[in-house]
């Protein structure tokens, strides 16, 4: 573990001009992060580039201390994920500092989409799209980024099956730092192409992410990387709670109350178990009154060790080599996949996966309802929203938030095949006349058939 102090009376070289009563003196300004705490063993540590227990091995997260937290507080903040600076691991300046500012995006209701699957409850989308590289990975990239300046790390790094990589690169050509991305070479050719754009340095890797993630692993420590900063490995801890900025905006959004049933993606599993951590954090410090809330999680068949320990009543997450075209959730060795399967289980949720073909049926229903064009990840999210229905194992009275991570533009091709021109035609205005007489016929024997199924 390694550890990077400020002396007494310093300043901060990121935030030139600060004064040293800015910040305490016994080290980087992480607002009211106050240790690393073993998830497993329970062992504290000081904040520092540390992701694993020097005791037993097990994942270190981030414990607070917090002070003055209040609704009108976070209301007063900036229309973006800084107005709960006072929740994470940041210095009050984070915001301020040269990063993407992603956050506060919408929340959509999803009336169209509720009557198509029958629900009868409130449905909303929770549509992280809208952030500055289309997914929600901006917000994890935006806390890490802060705690390696904190820490005097100039390059920010990662291992990534995509998204993460767009938010990596991105917030390290806004910042003027140096990038170093570390991907699975099949990756889709939107992510690729998009994260070589902004100019970092790219590695595509023979393997699949568990293969990549193993080797930035092995780099933490090489005195090459001894200035570098994996978001997601010896900077896990913070990049982590970005997350909870997903539950955090639920909750504000809704009027200061927790929804009934979340459905979350999961890929490492870390989104799911920090949404619910937002909500639980919300309730202790009087921020939204305690109401019964349940968390179902979402994976793609081809990539589904968490939903196979779910369905069997295990709590070891057996890992598995991944084959979907969900390529965003393809972690066969999901890190946080226990404390995911704890938190859906606590909460009395459930765990499903869906098909690939499911996936694409997922995309295009929520594209044709509510006009949310989702990425493979948000298609796993809805379909399995429709087979939690199907079995019962969601309540279709109950207020739900589904949670979009990805933009559809990402991975155009899980859809190629699937869509496309209605017809190709002559110019002609006859032309134009059949072939909508055809269309419209064709949409009324297909109402039919659902009337009679």
């Amino acid at each position: 573990m390694s550890t990077i102090h400020v002396p007494p009376g310093s300043t901060d070289p990121e935030r030139p001009g600060t004064s040293p009563d800015a910040r305490p003196a016994a080290g980087p300004d992480f607002g009211p992060a106050a240790r690393l705490t073993c998830r497993e063993c329970g062992a504290t540590y000081e904040l520092g580039a540390a992701y694993a227990c020097a005791e037993c091995f097990g994942p270190l997260e981030v414990g607070y201390d917090f002070t003055d937290v209040t609704r009108e507080r976070i209301e007063s903040g900036p229309p973006n994920m800084w107005r709960y600076s006072c929740l994470l691991p940041v210095a009050p300046y984070a915001g301020d500092e040269r990063n993407l500012n992603p956050g506060l995006t919408r929340l959509v209701r999803a009336d169209n989409l509720a009557a198509a699957l029958g629900m009868t409850g409130t449905l909303w989308v929770k549509d992280d799209s809208g952030n500055p590289t289309h997914s929600f990975k901006d917000r994890v990239v935006a806390v890490a980024q802060s705690a390696a300046r904190r820490l005097g790390l100039g390059t920010i790094a990662c291992a990534s099956t995509g998204n993460l990589a767009n938010a990596v690169a991105a917030a390290a050509a806004r910042a003027g730092q140096d990038s170093v991305v570390v991907i699975p070479s099949n990756l889709e050719d939107g992510k690729v192409l998009t994260t070589a754009a902004y100019g970092g340095i790219l590695l595509a890797v023979d393997g699949n992410y568990d293969d990549v993630n193993r080797l930035c692993s092995e780099l933490v420590g090489d005195p090459l990387t001894e200035d570098w900063g994996f978001v997601n490995v010896n900077l896990r801890p913070y990049y982590a709670e970005g997350s909870k900025t997903v539950g955090y905006e639920i909750a504000e959004q809704l009027g200061w109350r927790l929804p009934q049933q979340v459905v979350a993606p999961i890929a490492s599993g870390s989104l799911l178990t920090k949404v619910d951590k937002a909500f639980r954090e919300f309730v202790s410090l009087g921020l939204v009154e305690d109401t019964a809330y349940q968390v179902y999680g979402a994976q793609a068949t081809g990539c589904s060790p968490v939903s196979t320990a779910f369905r069997e009543g295990h709590d070891v997450v057996r890992p598995v080599r991944p084959d979907t075209i969900a390529k965003s959730l393809a972690i066969g060795n999901p890190a946080d996949g226990p404390y995911a399967l704890d938190v859906v289980r606590r909460t009395g949720g459930a765990i499903e996966d869906v098909s690939d073909a499911e996936v694409v049926e997922g995309i295009r229903l929520l594209a044709e309802t509510e006009g949310i064009f989702a990425e493979t990840a948000g298609g796993v999210v809805i379909a399995t929203l429709r087979k939690l229905l199907a079995t019962g194992a969601l309540d279709p009275a109950a207020e739900t938030v589904v949670l979009n991570t990805g933009d559809g533009l990402k991975t155009l091709d899980a859809i190629a095949e699937h869509v496309g021109p209605t017809a190709t035609i002559a110019h002609d205005v006859d032309e134009v006349t059949r072939v909508l007489a055809e269309h419209h016929a064709r949409l009324t024997l297909e109402a039919n058939a659902t009337a009679l199924a």
